[in-house]
């Protein structure tokens, strides 16, 4: 039988690069809906595209900006600490999952409870047919949330196979998501796919539970993993097999994410291998002082961020089309333009987000803070 995997000392300083690195990976995916979100206008409402379905090329930033793979590995981290943490005061494996479960899915659920409402009144009362399209765009980025919640209320499978089989895990983890694939892409069983829900989240949450021992890696073998993900990534996109994004584009004959693919695998590799050889750097930067606090505030904010973004996006899209007087429009090609505007894109759904959190995430933002 495997080795059982040694345990995670608790009383440990906080690590600031953990915190960081859960609310940059929050943030960047704000920033990217808000910045390369294109809305196309048919004659059922709303729909969204991307930028990269028109420029050519642009897809490799994905690699460095699809970061939920990283997101949920730090995850796994944090909750194999808190699960270490809640052992020695003797809460059981029920109660701690539970009250994980509610800290999350509460605000979750008010906020899309809150929009289907509106959505509903604004279509009785004002007839707007496609109303219901906004909703879905506002609270669909919502779903990784979902997914989240299903792995901790796995918590006592996978902490029970992380105790018994070690790195076995990870190895079967990854073995049954490229099965999947075989059973989608080679003979046709489509709805096999969204078994990689489970399967490959897992394991990228799985792989947080080695977080410890793989900071303790001489340097060379974080170099060594940076390397194995990247050219992991190289073979699987240019085997023809899988497109090159780590988002869905329109035109692709298939997403890496909606489900996800074994080249998100290969991705969690890379970013893994790319955290730890920029910690040294990183580390140094969020010891100075101005970086904590920094740090900590935006740690404090960053999952009400996240919750709130589209509906201050979805404020701000309605503001700028009152005040320039026009409406839904169908041109949606990306010029000029729109490439300079980007900023203004971005700092206006901030300016419409953060009132949104002031007024109905504080309670619950300053409750996580004590």
């Amino acid at each position: 039988m495997p080795s059982q995997a040694p345990p995670v000392a608790s009383g440990v300083q906080r690590d600031r690069y953990v915190d960081w690195l859960r609310a940059f990976s929050l943030i960047v995916v704000v920033v990217w809906h808000w910045a390369f979100t294109i809305l196309q206008w048919g004659p059922g409402g709303p729909s969204p595209t991307s930028p990269l379905g028109f420029t050519s090329g642009l897809w490799i930033l994905t690699w460095l900006l699809q970061v939920l793979p990283l997101f949920f590995y730090v995850g796994g981290h944090v909750h194999l600490l808190s699960w270490n943490r809640a052992c020695e005061r003797g809460v059981g494996i029920g109660t701690f999952v539970s009250r994980r479960i509610r800290s999350l899915a509460i605000p979750a659920l008010a906020l899309a409870g809150t929009w289907i409402v509106f959505g509903v009144i604004v279509t009785r009362a004002f007839g707007v047919d496609w109303m219901d399209r906004v909703v879905l765009l506002v609270i669909s980025p919502l779903w990784f949330i979902g997914v989240y919640l299903v792995l901790i209320a796995l918590l006592p499978v996978s902490l029970w196979l992380h105790r018994h089989y070690d790195v076995l895990a990870l190895i079967w983890l990854a073995g049954a998501a490229l099965v999947v694939d075989v059973l989608r892409l080679r003979y046709g069983y489509e709805a096999a796919g969204w078994l990689n829900m489970i399967i490959v989240w897992g394991l990228a949450h799985q792989a947080g539970f080695f977080y410890d021992r793989v900071v303790a890696l001489p340097r060379r073998f974080d170099v060594a993993i940076l390397w194995t993900g990247l050219f992991a990534l190289f073979g699987l996109v240019y085997s023809g097999i899988y497109p090159g994004s780590m988002v869905g584009v329109p035109g692709d004959k298939l997403s890496n994410m909606a489900p996800p693919t074994f080249v998100i695998v290969a991705l969690l590799i890379f970013q893994i291998g790319l955290v730890e050889v920029l910690r040294p750097s990183m580390e140094r930067l969020l010891a100075r002082p101005r970086w904590q606090r920094a740090n900590e505030t935006v740690n404090r904010f960053a999952l009400p961020l996240f919750l709130f973004h589209t509906t201050g996006m979805a404020i701000w899209v309605a503001l700028t089309w009152w005040l320039a007087g026009a409406g839904p429009g169908e041109r949606v090609r990306p010029d000029l333009f729109w490439w300079l505007e980007r900023p203004l894109a971005v700092a206006g759904a901030l300016v419409c987000t953060l009132p949104v959190i002031m007024l109905f995430g504080r309670q619950w933002t300053m409750g996580r803070r004590r």
